[in-house]
């Protein structure tokens, strides 16, 4: 179920992810739009345009039977399910003057169906769920907009949002392990919650076993130990996949690391050179590579339950595991810029010590925000998985990619919670990413 929303309140949301398109873009020379054809970003061109498309068609065309402004070339230019990735770059698209105008056509025609549509100003259900997943489909590729400008090293793109504080950046280190009580908890999201994509549907009962979790994500000082000790080059920390994987990008360091002496390190930040800022977490690392830290470590990835746990989950009085948990780890609240790095606001991520005011109930630090994290598991449907009217949402990657949480600096605010599941396969690096050490063995 969905929570009804007021129909004002969904157009300010579709004109403030609009707004976050076009500053992505802006600026931008013809090229840069187009980009070199590589298979961890799509053409910026093309992409602008596809997400216009996600909203007619799922709302203009499959609910109220309207044909699309474009006409046959709609289909042929931006449905994603069809359209193969790598012919993107060659496909006849439209200049960006006639994409921004067909953009704005199918936003005047989604404002304008809100005020036909509304009972008491408020969108019904079903209406207030294809709405939000529009504009939370418009929030996911606007993070895609911004790996992809890292990716391409584009300038650092000119936010109004990043000219808010957020807090202090440079907070330093959050050492130590929070030990996690065993027990049955309810993994997934409620029946009642707000919005849930289908992925997590529905809360189910788990047991879980006692373990503990680092406070805070793997800091670029604790992974440069890794990589000073050689533990790129040693085939004992990597699993096989992974070895192929390293072998075949001929690496010894992630991605955006360039050496700057003995035990010395510097990485890009969009277009920047910069310091490597020893208490941010590493970010932009594979699966493969946060795999091999941990074995390197004696430590491991969190499952996706123990991640949940330490997010959501609360200790009862007699210090066990409580049968409730919380929608976001510090409560109940959604996200503002005391608790969370999120929407971009500080336009890079931050120190793993910084936001004492979002930690969980058992006292981790960053569970959503700043970076996403690796988990231990694949990607796979829980008991109740039913596809919604998006089919390939999820399905169509279950088995073949990882689960990640709890969002990055990148990641909007409003499409944020506890349960909330991202995935990619375990070879994918230039995304947001990064990671916290777990151990079974409580101390």
């Amino acid at each position: 179920m969905t929570t009804q929303v007021n129909t004002a309140q969904l157009t300010a949301m579709m004109q403030d992810a609009r707004q976050r398109t076009l500053e992505l873009v802006e600026g931008l020379s013809a090229d840069q739009l187009m980009g070199p054809k590589i298979h961890t970003v799509n053409p910026l061109r093309w992409e602008i345009g596809h997400v216009a498309y996600w909203y007619e068609y799922f709302i203009s065309r499959s609910l109220d039977g309207e044909k699309s402004l474009l006409g046959a070339r709609a289909d042929e230019l931006y449905d994603s399910i069809a359209v193969a990735h790598d012919t993107r770059w060659d496909l006849p698209l439209m200049s960006l003057e006639d994409t921004l105008s067909y953009m704005q056509g199918v936003m005047d025609r989604l404002v304008d169906r809100l005020g036909t549509i509304s009972h008491d100003n408020m969108a019904s259900e079903s209406d207030s769920f294809i709405y939000l997943f529009g504009i939370f489909h418009e929030d996911m590729h606007t993070e895609a907009f911004l790996w992809g400008r890292q990716t391409l090293a584009y300038p650092t793109p000119k936010l109004a949002v990043a000219e808010e504080v957020i807090c202090e950046r440079a907070t330093g280190p959050c050492p130590g392990y929070a030990e996690i009580p065993g027990g049955k908890f309810r993994m997934g999201a409620e029946t009642d919650a707000p919005f849930l994509f289908d992925n997590e549907k529905y809360a189910h009962d788990v047991e879980v076993a006692p373990f503990a979790i680092a406070r805070a994500p793997v800091t670029n000082s604790e992974f440069s130990e890794f990589v000073e000790a050689d533990g790129y080059i040693n085939d004992a920390y990597w699993c096989e996949d992974g070895i192929a994987w390293r072998n075949m990008r001929n690496i010894d360091h992630p991605g955006y690391w360039v050496k700057d002496g003995p035990g010395r390190w510097r990485m890009r930040r969009f277009e920047h050179d910069i310091e490597l800022p020893e208490n941010e977490p590493v970010i932009h690392v594979s699966w493969y590579e946060a795999n091999a830290y941990c074995r390197w470590a004696g430590l491991r990835l969190p499952t996706e339950l123990e991640w949940e746990v330490a997010a959501l989950g609360m200790p009862a009085a007699d210090g066990s595991l409580a049968t409730t948990k919380r929608r976001y780890p510090w409560g109940d609240t959604p996200p503002t810029s005391n608790y969370a790095n999120l929407d971009a606001r500080a336009l890079g991520s931050i120190d793993v010590g910084a936001l004492p005011d979002g930690d969980s109930a058992f006292g981790c630090r960053q569970m959503l925000g700043n970076v996403w994290e690796w988990t231990a598991d694949r990607f796979l449907p829980f008991p109740d998985f039913a596809p919604d009217s998006y089919k390939e949402y999820s399905k169509n990657l279950f088995g073949n990619t990882r689960v990640l949480r709890g969002g990055a600096w990148t990641t909007r605010g409003r499409m944020m919670h506890g349960t909330y599941r991202n995935y990619f396969s375990p070879d994918r690096w230039n995304i947001f990413s990064g990671f916290r050490t777990c151990r079974s063995d409580l101390k």
